[in-house]
């Protein structure tokens, strides 16, 4: 049985990524990259905000990012007040679902899913002047993404 899920994603270098997820059970480590899935941070929160949602008819997300050459998806099935979260990893970028491995799955209630990914969302935050965030991720920290899932968040 899994438990508390632990998400980590470290300050950017040189447009790259640390991210780690761990509950207990199962843990999962990789890098990701700034390209060609230039918004994922954005599309994450966004994801994240929707799940917060009750009243959102939307119940699966799949967001879209890459290590390069390998990519993944990160799945995201909300049934009811509990979400699955799936990491599949694709050897290339031509996204074969044949190819594809499940490296990481947790499932718990959305509002602590939410909980994890917020307390790296505000230390990302927190340190992404001091660690020159635009500049190591090749791109602006998403500002306003960030305020609206905090505020969702904060909600609860």
């Amino acid at each position: 049985m899994s438990g508390k899920l632990e998400v980590s994603f470290n300050s950017p270098q040189c447009g790259w990524m640390s991210i780690g997820f761990d509950d207990g059970a199962t843990k999962f480590h990789t890098t990701t990259a700034h390209a060609p899935h230039e918004q994922a941070l954005a599309e994450l929160l966004l994801v994240l905000s929707d799940l917060l949602n009750k009243n959102s008819a939307q119940k699966k997300y799949v967001l879209q990012w890459n290590r390069n050459p390998e990519e993944f998806d990160f799945r995201f099935v909300r049934e009811g007040e509990n979400v699955l979260l799936e990491i599949y990893q694709y050897p290339t970028k031509e996204r074969e679902s044949t190819e594809r491995e499940l490296v990481y799955s947790h499932q718990g209630k959305v509002k602590d899913v939410c909980a994890a990914f917020a307390e790296t969302f505000n230390q990302l935050y927190a340190d992404h002047e001091t660690d020159e965030f635009e500049q190591n991720w090749r791109q602006p920290f998403p500002l306003a993404e960030f305020e609206r899932f905090s505020k969702l968040i904060n909600s609860l």
